[in-house]
């Protein structure tokens, strides 16, 4: 794997190399000191992934991530000092389409074997995603007999990954308070950021958004999300939970189980939805739920950060709608209230 590194710090840069030179399928093709830097460095070899810090002088990470995905897209892991200390900027970055974060590793601390590790963790995850490989996984029969028609408990079920963030403050920000449906989402992020996500999703939705915890039933005007590296389920028709099955996924938490859990539980109506993201998941979840009678929409090209999970759905035909970002809260409002 082709690997750019963006930092100031010269320090930080040696860390990042050395945790790197112990896998020889990992090589740096360049160093660039500032995002400006990184843009320009992008657009004359774009690599296979770049490690890409928020906080230097110039042009910060979060805007070198926003013009690298617009002019020459590929996979941006955030690496810096102190990930938790800049959520907003984290969750700014993965709005534009960066995958993941972590923090810098550190050499000559106790704990800097864990740091080195949880690097090349996300890397090794991101590398499976680049690599997409296909499942055989036979679709699943269609039944006619579920249509989303029901007058009883109702669902938005919700799929993201890489420019998840951004698209669904546009979502939630505008849909009411009072919104007839419970929303569920499973958002591609590391279980540690994921309640610092919530909090950061509640401070922009009319509706409450919090962490899914064991046992939670999803509830209309509630919106909760998936937090764990394990894969959220339906355990019942109305009760949520986590099981770390199957162990395999290289998506975790990964919203075709989610989807797959909504087929085989859920009672009430459902809309099956999926944002901006890289790779496949969530695609055959989402013809699942189609062919059960759901109403199933996924985002378009245009206004997709990083247009891969919504691109595999509509190639399966597992949509029953492309639509814009802009469009899809007024469409829900209206499929809930038919």
């Amino acid at each position: 794997m082709k690997i750019g590194i963006v930092n100031d710090l010269p320090i930080a840069v040696e860390s990042l190399k050395r945790a790197l030179a112990g896998s020889p399928a990992l090589q740096v093709v360049w160093v660039a000191h500032d995002g400006a830097e990184a843009v320009r460095a992008c657009a004359v070899q774009t690599p296979d992934l770049v490690l890409m810090d928020l906080i230097m002088p110039g042009m910060d990470g979060v805007e070198a991530t926003r013009r690298i995905m617009a002019s020459t897209p590929c996979a941006i892991l955030i690496v810096t000092a102190s990930v938790g200390a800049n959520a907003q900027r984290t969750y700014d970055a993965m709005s534009h389409g960066a995958l993941d974060a972590v923090d810098t590793p550190e050499f000559g601390v106790a704990d800097a074997r864990r740091g080195t590790t949880a690097l090349l963790s996300k890397i090794d995850t991101i590398g499976r995603l680049i690599a997409d490989r296909r499942r055989g996984v036979a679709e699943p029969e269609r039944r006619r007999d579920a249509a989303a028609a029901g007058v009883g408990d109702r669902l938005l079920a919700i799929g993201a990954s890489a420019g998840g963030p951004g698209a669904l403050v546009t979502l939630l920000s505008g849909l009411p308070r009072e919104f007839p449906a419970a929303i569920v989402i499973v958002q591609h992020v590391d279980e540690q950021f994921a309640p610092g996500m919530a909090e950061w999703l509640d401070r922009q939705s009319a509706m409450p958004v919090r962490i899914v915890r064991e046992g939670d039933r999803p509830l209309a005007g509630t919106v909760l999300l998936a937090s764990t590296r394990d894969h959220l389920v339906l355990t019942s028709a109305h009760l949520l939970g986590y099981t770390p099955n199957p162990v395999g996924a290289v998506y975790r938490p990964s919203v075709d189980v989610f989807f797959q859990s909504v087929c085989e539980h859920w009672q009430g109506a459902a809309v099956g939805m999926l944002l901006t993201g890289m790779g496949r998941d969530g695609a055959l979840g989402l013809k699942a739920l189609r062919n059960k009678g759901y109403h199933t929409i996924a985002q378009d090209a245009t206004s997709s950060a990083v247009y891969g999970m919504p691109k595999a759905a509509v190639a399966l035909d597992a949509a029953v709608e492309i639509l814009s970002l802009d469009l899809i809260g007024p469409r829900l409002i209206g499929l809930f209230s038919e």
